[in-house]
């Protein structure tokens, strides 16, 4: 009976141990899942990492491990590869590290290590560039429709709106290939407010659809002006040129008439010449 008891004993031993080892396995992975944080940072600008070392700790970065030591009483110690020389430094001031004129490839995983605490930091930085502004294409009157474009690269969206109400977007991952919307004006909401917006997580760009068509779906006024002083132009280029062909035509007509003329007098005076030295010969003789 006792041999039974000492049994229940151990395994209820044995049961509260894993218990305790299963909770602190959990604690410890909710800690370092509470301490990393998902910062964004922008091509060409400057990011400041949102922890700081008051008095001795490191900076590592991904497997290069320390790129940046602190020391006390002393400033930063900076050793690293040549591509973060002379763009990251420690503030002596606010004890932050900050990175200027970031480059996509300085995203990773970045850690603070702060010694006199005994604290751990991991911040993992994203870097976007800064959204293209979309371009507006083929603006068709008799579709009443247009195309807005826009650069991809990572992350981006491109969105069509009326007034607030999003009517299409689009994504994708293939960076090589612009992101396009085509939009379609209906008759019933012509009267609306139209745009284009790009966007990635750390800017966006915005422009406004202008209407290819009028209310009733033919070109509208602007285009209508437009498109009739592009006729008054070209009807007036060519009666200019009209003119002017006539115009050369009946100067070589004058020309040649004039050179006709010329030749027929002097035909004439050589003939009337002839016929008065005959006339004084045939006078002389006896």
């Amino acid at each position: 009976m006792n041999h039974l008891f000492g049994w229940r004993r151990l395994a209820r031993l044995t049961f509260m141990l894993l218990y305790f080892v299963i909770n602190v396995l959990c604690a410890s992975q909710q800690t370092d899942q509470s301490e990393t944080q998902r910062v964004k940072g922008i091509v060409g600008q400057s990011f400041s990492f949102p922890e700081r070392v008051i008095k001795s700790g490191n900076l590592l970065y991904g497997d290069l491990g320390s790129i940046a030591n602190v020391y006390p009483g002393k400033q930063g110690k900076i050793t690293m590869e040549k591509r973060f020389e002379n763009r990251l430094h420690l503030n002596n001031v606010t004890r932050y590290f900050t990175l200027s004129e970031l480059q996509i490839d300085d995203a990773g995983v970045y850690t603070v290590e702060n010694t006199d605490e005994g604290k751990k930091t991991k911040i993992q930085l994203t870097v976007y560039n800064v959204v293209s502004k979309p371009q507006l294409r083929e603006c068709d009157s008799s579709s009443c429709s247009v195309v807005c474009s826009v650069e991809n690269d990572k992350e981006v969206t491109l969105t069509l709106y009326r007034g607030e109400e999003i009517l299409n977007q689009t994504s994708s991952p293939e960076l090589t290939t612009d992101l396009s919307l085509r939009l379609e004006v209906e008759g019933k909401n012509y009267n609306s407010t139209y745009s284009c917006v790009a966007a990635n997580p750390v800017s966006n760009e915005t422009v406004h659809v202008p209407k290819c068509c009028s209310e009733d779906g033919h070109p509208n006024d602007a285009d209508s002006d437009e498109m009739t002083g592009g006729l008054f132009i070209i009807a007036a280029i060519c009666v200019l040129v009209a003119s002017g062909l006539v115009g050369l035509a009946v100067y070589r007509k004058k020309s040649r008439n004039g050179h006709s003329q010329g030749r027929r007098s002097e035909q004439i005076y050589r003939n009337w010449s002839r016929t008065e030295q005959i006339y004084q010969n045939w006078s002389c003789v006896p």
